[in-house]
């Protein structure tokens, strides 16, 4: 005889509608993480670790502004941090904010992010890769 599923197994909530364990239930991993590390910047807003996931997750709710926003934070607070402003370089080409791209990635590479391969083929640069500083720059420094 078959064993009768779970309710976790069918997607069906175990607990009743509206109420608070219903509603965490209904909530994704990344509704989650962004509303816990808001809370937790709120108090922290210096939490380096917590700057990156939430800029991660923000990129991934499409929300790029406000992940413009802790990406500049993240930069505010680990300034001389390649990948920091490597990652703000790439908010600003998803953005087309192509000079800022531009100007934040050599500043980047200016502090020793040295991973040509992955920006040569990262799509968050598709913006900038045609722009002849994007090309010089990879070349002043590649070499």
């Amino acid at each position: 005889m078959p064993h009768p599923k779970r309710p976790s197994q069918t997607g069906a909530s175990p607990f009743p509608p509206g109420s608070v364990l219903g509603l965490l239930a209904e909530r994704t991993q990344l509704d989650f993480e962004l509303e816990f590390y808001g809370k937790l910047l709120a108090t922290r807003p210096d939490f380096a670790d917590v700057l990156r996931a939430q800029a991660c997750n923000l990129t991934l709710k499409g929300r790029m502004q406000d992940g413009l926003a802790v990406d500049r934070q993240l930069v505010t607070v680990r300034p001389h941090d390649p990948t920091a402003h490597y990652n703000l370089a790439c908010r600003y080409a998803l953005l087309k904010q192509r000079d800022k791209a531009i100007s934040t990635l050599r500043r980047a590479v200016e502090l020793g992010y040295r991973d040509f391969a992955f920006m040569l083929e990262d799509h968050d640069l598709d913006s900038i890769r045609k722009d002849p500083r994007f090309r010089k720059l990879v070349k002043d420094y590649q070499d």
